[in-house]
C-alpha cells in the first residue's frame, strides 16, 4: 500500500465551490484524454498517488472516457481502492454517446439512470461526490434531465450535481427550474476555457456567480496549444503530428489565424516569471475567484508535476495581466 504525505494538504491551496460546502483543490486531475488508457495503469496509479500527495483530492471522468468508453472508470476505479475514499472528491459524467439506440446518449431520465448505474459498477463505488450533465440535450425537456439530477442526490448516488458544455441562457433557464422545484441546486459547472476562449467571462461567469454555482474550467491548455511544444512546429511524436496530413493542416490553419505568434509572446511573459506557458495559462485561469478549480488532463508524470507546480506560483500583476490581455486581442 502507498504511504501517503503527512503534509499533502499544506502543499494545496482549495476554494469553496460557490455557495456549497464543498471544497476544490485550486488544481484538479481529469482522465479526459490518454492518462487512463489499458496499458497505462501503472502511470496513472503514480499519477493518481502523486496528485494526491500534493494535496489533488478531486478527480473527474466521465462514462465516455477511453478508449474505449468506459475504461478511464475501469482503471481508476482499481486505484481508488488504494486510496482515502473520504478524503476524495470522484466525479463523473454522462451525455455523450455510449450505446446504441435511443437511450444510449443525451440526457433521457433513462439514459442518466442507467448510465450512472454502470458508471458506479466501473469505479467500485457505492457513489460519487458529483454527477453532471454532461451537454445539453436539444429534445429532452430540461426538467426531465434536471428532475433526474434530483433522483441521483436523493436516492444517495450522488451527493452534488452540475453541468457541462451548457451555455449562459441555459444555466439560467436550469437555475430557475431547479429552484422552482425544489431540486438540488446546480453546485457546480464545467465549461470550456482557457486563454484564447474567453466566452464565458460574457456569458456565464456572472450567472453561475449569482446563482451561487462553482466553475470549473476544463482544458484549460487549449488541447495542447497553450504550451511550449508547437512553438518550433509541429512535433511528429505529438498528438497532432501522428495524425499526418490532418494535423499538419490543424497547424497550419492556426499559423495563418495568428495563434501561434500569440502563444510565443505568451511564453516570454511566462520564462520572464520562471514558468513554461502551460503553468501561465493555469495561473491566468486562477486569477478570477469565481473559478474554483482548474481542470487539468496529463500524459505521463512529468506533464502533471509541470501543471502541479502552476498552483503555488505567484500571483499574476496586474501589468502582467494587462499584457496578456493585449497579446490575446492583437496578437502582439
Amino acid at each position: 500500500m502507498h504511504t501517503f504525505a503527512e503534509d499533502r494538504y499544506e502543499r494545496m491551496s482549495f476554494r469553496r465551490c460557490g455557495r456549497s460546502g464543498l471544497e476544490l483543490p485550486a488544481i484538479s486531475l481529469g482522465f479526459w484524454q490518454s492518462l487512463a488508457q489499458p496499458g497505462k495503469e501503472d502511470i496513472c496509479r503514480q499519477c493518481m498517488h502523486y496528485a494526491f500527495d500534493h494535496g489533488v483530492t478531486h478527480f473527474d471522468l466521465a462514462n465516455n472516457y477511453g478508449p474505449p468508453p468506459g475504461a478511464a472508470e475501469t482503471i481508476v476505479g482499481k486505484i481508488l481502492r488504494t486510496m482515502p475514499r473520504d478524503e476524495l472528491i470522484v466525479s463523473t459524467k454522462a451525455g455523450y454517446y455510449m450505446w446504441e439506440g435511443p437511450y444510449g446518449e443525451w440526457g433521457s431520465k433513462k439514459y442518466l439512470v442507467a448510465s450512472l448505474d454502470q458508471s458506479l459498477r466501473r469505479l467500485g463505488l457505492e457513489y460519487v461526490d458529483i454527477f453532471y450533465h454532461h451537454r445539453p440535450d436539444p429534445k429532452t425537456p430540461l426538467e426531465e434531465t434536471l428532475g433526474t439530477l434530483d433522483l441521483m442526490v436523493k436516492q444517495g448516488k450522488t451527493l452534488y450535481v452540475g453541468v457541462s458544455n451548457y451555455r449562459g441562457k441555459m444555466f439560467q433557464q436550469a437555475v430557475r427550474i431547479v429552484r422552482d422545484h425544489y431540486w438540488a441546486p446546480l453546485t457546480i459547472h464545467q465549461p470550456y476555457y482557457h486563454m484564447l476562449d474567453r466566452w464565458v467571462e460574457k456569458d456565464l461567469l456572472d450567472y453561475t456567480e449569482k446563482a451561487g454555482t462553482g466553475v470549473i474550467p476544463f482544458s484549460p491548455l487549449g488541447e495542447g496549444v497553450l504550451t511550449d511544444r508547437y512553438l518550433k512546429g509541429l512535433p511528429p511524436d505529438s498528438r497532432m503530428g501522428r495524425k499526418g496530413a490532418e494535423g499538419q493542416r490543424w497547424y497550419d490553419d492556426l499559423q495563418q489565424r495568428g495563434v501561434w505568434d500569440k502563444v510565443r509572446a505568451l511564453s516570454q511573459i511566462a520564462q520572464a516569471r520562471g514558468q513554461t506557458t502551460a503553468q501561465l495559462a493555469i495561473t491566468w485561469l486562477l486569477r478570477d475567484r469565481r473559478v474554483t478549480s482548474v481542470l487539468i488532463g496529463a500524459s505521463g508524470f512529468e506533464q502533471l508535476k509541470e501543471n502541479l507546480a502552476a498552483a503555488s506560483a505567484p500571483p499574476l500583476s496586474q501589468d502582467e495581466l494587462k499584457r496578456i490581455d493585449q497579446i490575446i486581442e492583437n496578437g502582439k
